[in-house]
């Protein structure tokens, strides 16, 4: 790749550093190779540490609340318009919803010429009443306020467009979608031998004849957690050698009783890992992934875990329509249905030839749309682009 955003200043920016870490490590890398001087802004907490480790990016910390609190929000709004005033970039690209918004307002304000933000998801799908209305609002402002937008699928793009979030001409999915793609390398069953799977096993207590059904993200709710621990339940009732392994970190205030419901229901069977920094050494040992959200972006664990050959069993949501290709790479069922969600885990579990074969067209469509450099170079492409148009505009 040349040079292509040479002495660019471009900050990338999200609410919490998990996000930067699981998701756009391969697109910050791309970006640093094509000559740009990155900065990322996102909260500080334990993780941040990971965050400074990444070769040629500039760590910006700014406390960026989840949900929506007034006063710590305005100064998170006076501190992104002082960061992006002083730094003088050419471009701020926001992800996350809260993190989209005040970046939005704040660089508008500080006259960034090149304002991004892609959608990954909207929280405001399962709210009600007026605080949907708050929360889709601040979408729509999200939309009004940048220069461009980027869904990352079709499916959400379309989505955004009917809901009358966004315009046709202002959003666009680069390639086939998803945020940064995958890499094929990293996310490789080369990279594991029998032995170091056999290791992995027996670190986390699994027998070797158990199968692995994963799920990957954070625990919460509405990543469809208690819908996925209900079925498991059904299943073990049928005598059926599973264990589920949860990678990830809880959501704040939820883990005890997550853990208790697990407890009670599938006693010692459900694992529950924490954030590993190395997922692909879990996803190696697993058989299928679940990903029963009730609303989910592109979902960027499919293809991690479609490049290692492993199905997916999720929700048929706006999303993982695009990530998933429905009785061919996984299997996908309705949302908040422990009943169709144990039946179509029973499918996989119950048929090895089906469940390899999944696993195979996954890994193909991984490995031919989604590379990570493929979407890198897009992105970078992408940026050029509005650069060259930017600069036009002005003579």
């Amino acid at each position: 790749m040349d040079k292509q955003l040479q002495n660019i200043r471009i900050a990338r920016v999200s609410t919490v550093p998990f996000f930067v870490l699981t998701q756009l490590r391969t697109q910050l890398d791309a970006i640093i190779k094509a000559g740009a001087n990155v900065s990322v802004v996102a909260s500080d907490d334990p993780l941040s540490v990971q965050v400074m480790q990444i070769e040629g990016c500039d760590y910006k910390p700014v406390y960026i609340a989840r949900d929506i609190r007034l006063f710590a929000d305005l100064l998170t709004l006076i501190k992104l318009w002082r960061l992006f005033r002083k730094q003088q970039f050419d471009i701020v690209h926001s992800t996350t919803p809260k993190a989209g918004l005040l970046c939005a307002i704040a660089a508008k304000l500080a006259g960034v010429p090149i304002r991004l933000h892609t959608y990954t998801g909207q929280a405001w799908v399962t709210m009600h009443g007026i605080k949907k209305n708050i929360v889709k609002g601040c979408d729509k402002l999200i939309a009004v306020l940048n220069t461009q937008c980027y869904a990352d699928g079709l499916s959400q793009k379309n989505f955004l467009i009917t809901n009358k979030v966004i315009v046709s001409k202002k959003i666009t999915v680069l390639g086939s979608g998803s945020l940064a793609g995958v890499d094929t390398k990293r996310f490789s069953q080369d990279n594991f031998s029998v032995a170091d799977k056999d290791r992995t096993r027996t670190t986390l207590a699994i027998q070797s004849g158990s199968q692995v059904l994963l799920f990957v993200g954070r625990i919460t709710k509405e990543k469809g957690i208690f819908e996925l621990i209900a079925a498991v339940h059904a299943l073990l009732h049928k005598n059926l050698d599973i264990i589920l392994l949860v990678i990830g970190p809880f959501e704040k205030g939820i883990e005890a009783e997550i853990r208790a419901h697990a407890q009670q229901l599938c006693g010692n069977k459900v694992i529950f890992a924490g954030f590993h920094s190395d997922p692909e050494r879990l996803i190696s040992i697993a058989d299928i992934l679940c990903l029963p959200s009730y609303r989910e972006g592109f979902g960027t664990v499919v293809i991690e875990a479609a490049a290692m050959g492993v199905p997916v069993v999720g929700t048929r949501i706006y999303g993982l329509t695009d990530a998933v290709v429905d009785g061919e790479t996984g299997l996908l069922v309705e949302p908040k249905n422990s009943e169709q969600l144990a039946a179509a885990l029973e499918r996989l579990i119950s048929n090895s030839q089906l469940k390899l074969s999944m696993g195979e067209r996954a890994k193909e469509r991984a490995t031919s749309e989604f590379d990570s450099k493929k979407c890198g170079d897009l992105l970078v492409g992408e940026y050029a682009r509005l650069l060259a148009v930017s600069r036009q505009a002005k003579v």
